[in-house]
């Protein structure tokens, strides 16, 4: 095949240069003008006067003059209109494609040398008394409502970002509390699980319990959404899909995992789940297979609990891992080939992970750590190299939860000493470093830390 695309596009003489690569940017019947003296063909075309020939210069140095001005530069006949390549080392730029691509690598460059400043301390700290330093919940979300919520002891609050407002949505007076919370799509209900294995869904804005959902027998320790399906997953080791819609709504029930399922994303398309388990395993489904319990891909390769999941939202079938503190990796996965193509060992445990949506970078929180190398801190990775930009080390206790708002710009981490700290990580550079659009330079959350 190789043969026939060179014999395509050049003339049989010109392959026997083998040292020699050209690059033929005209058509094969077309000529490339650039290559042509076209001033000088118009003089011989149309200048029809009889040389005038001075007689202060012989014969042979008039025969040198002739050579200059009939041969082109390798010493070859110059003809009009000859196919010709020109090395790709000497071939002037004269076509717009050219141009663009230039361009192109000019803003790519300027992307790679752009410095991304992290912030020296967070934007605010609020008080989060009664956390549960569990690794294994996820007791904290915030929704495109703008609401964060988190469980702290029994009781589950909800903060508003624009206003400060705090409203204590419920207390639970039993002996229970909530394990896990996740608000859906469009922050219509929020899927609230609990220890003694109910599910619920709330209307925040009216503070009103919608329904409970059944199927579970032990706690509920996460859950995510896909449109009408809300998937939660439990100590008892199933992962059961519920239709919100339905009376009976358990519409799939998956029993995979064999011990605790503590990590469960949808990806973005909706088409594949992932879900993590305590016994080192990560599955991926088919959203369209899901009924026959046939998993697409299991992955062996973490040594500890697989809690931290997070899809990229720029690069369809990519998904990031965190293992627990014997594993301390980070993995990222390409699901359409079922491959790990990165690994990254922070030694340390993972225990969220969040996309930047802004620029190709990955957040990750981490916990306790076997050597002390990284310990309760926040670690910026630069994707698809994974190349530390820089870290954040203001934590006292482990990092057990992350989540970022809706417009992508801030997180906020819940931490294990009883406090959530809000960071503006996820912005564009400095407007000294480079220009800024309208949309790049509106930060969100500009007020001084409060506590």
């Amino acid at each position: 095949m190789g043969d026939v695309q060179s014999d395509w596009y050049s003339p049989t003489r010109l392959n026997s240069s083998p040292n020699t690569q050209y690059d033929f940017p005209g058509d094969r019947f077309i000529p490339n003008r650039s290559l042509m003296d076209l001033d000088q063909a118009q003089s011989l075309l149309t200048n029809r006067t009889v040389p005038n020939r001075n007689s202060n210069f012989n014969e042979a140095y008039r025969q040198i003059l002739q050579d200059q001005l009939t041969l082109d530069s390798d010493g070859n006949p110059f003809k009009m209109l000859v196919f010709r390549g020109s090395s790709k080392s000497n071939r002037k730029s004269l076509r717009c494609v050219d141009e663009m691509r230039r361009s192109d690598e000019f803003d790519s460059n300027i992307k790679h040398t752009q410095l991304r400043s992290l912030p020296k301390g967070e934007l605010r700290i609020l008080d989060a008394p009664n956390m549960k330093n569990d690794f294994y919940m996820n007791i904290m979300d915030w929704g495109k409502n703008n609401v964060l919520a988190v469980a702290l002891g029994r009781d589950l609050y909800l903060w508003n970002s624009e206003t400060g407002n705090v409203q204590n949505l419920f207390h639970v007076n039993e002996n229970d509390y909530p394990t896990s919370v996740a608000w859906s799509q469009e922050a219509k209900y929020l899927a609230v699980g609990y220890k003694r294995s109910k599910l619920q869904l709330w209307d925040a804005e009216a503070s009103k319990l919608v329904r409970s959902l059944e199927g579970h027998n032990l706690r509920v320790a996460t859950s995510t959404w896909n449109g009408h399906t809300l998937t939660s997953g439990s100590r008892d080791r199933s992962i059961i899909n519920h239709d919100v819609r339905a009376r009976n709504n358990v519409t799939c029930r998956l029993q995979a995992h064999s011990q605790e399922v503590c990590g469960l994303k949808w990806s973005e398309t909706g088409n594949l789940l992932a879900s993590g388990g305590n016994e080192n395993l990560l599955y991926i489904w088919e959203s369209s297979k899901m009924n026959s319990s046939k998993f697409l891909y299991r992955f062996k390769d973490h040594c500890a609990a697989v809690k931290a999941l997070a899809w990229c939202p720029y690069q369809s079938g990519i998904l990031a891992s965190g293992g627990g503190t014997e594993d301390g990796c980070i993995k990222l996965w390409n699901t359409q080939k079922g491959t790990c193509i990165n690994t990254i060992d922070t030694n340390s445990q993972v225990c969220g992970l969040e996309w930047n949506r802004h620029h190709k970078e990955i957040l990750s929180g981490h916990g306790y750590s076997p050597n002390e190398v990284i310990k309760n801190e926040l670690c910026l990775w630069r994707y698809p190299s994974m190349d530390k930009v820089g870290n954040l080390k203001r934590h006292t206790s482990r990092v057990l939860h992350l989540s970022q708002s809706p417009d992508g710009l801030t997180v906020v981490s819940a931490v294990a000493d009883g406090t959530l700290r809000f960071w503006d990580i996820f912005g564009p550079p400095c407007a000294d470093n480079l220009r800024l659009s309208a949309l790049d330079s509106f930060l969100s959350h500009k007020s001084s830390p409060i506590r």
